[in-house]
């Protein structure tokens, strides 16, 4: 029987309709005002070393590719 009472409570909604969702909007203000958030200085330092891996990544993968399609391109078709 109290499984069933746990139930029951758990299924009934408490308040008006819209309350969850005030609670969550609520509890989300809340949570924000705890983070600690990065300095104008950070931000433009971590995006530039960001954008500056991101470009020798792709520099590194292109020399990649060029150099597997011309591997491929002379030893199964022979050509060049």
């Amino acid at each position: 029987m109290p499984a069933a009472t746990a139930r029951k409570a758990a299924a009934s909604p408490k308040g008006r309709k819209g309350s969850g969702i005030v609670k969550y909007i609520s509890d989300t203000i809340s949570e924000l005002k705890k983070v600690v958030w990065l300095t104008r200085r950070e931000i433009v330092y971590l995006t530039g070393l960001v954008i500056i891996v991101t470009i020798i990544t792709g520099v590194i993968l292109g020399g990649l590719d060029y150099g597997f399609t011309q591997l491929i391109g002379k030893v199964f078709i022979g050509g060049g």
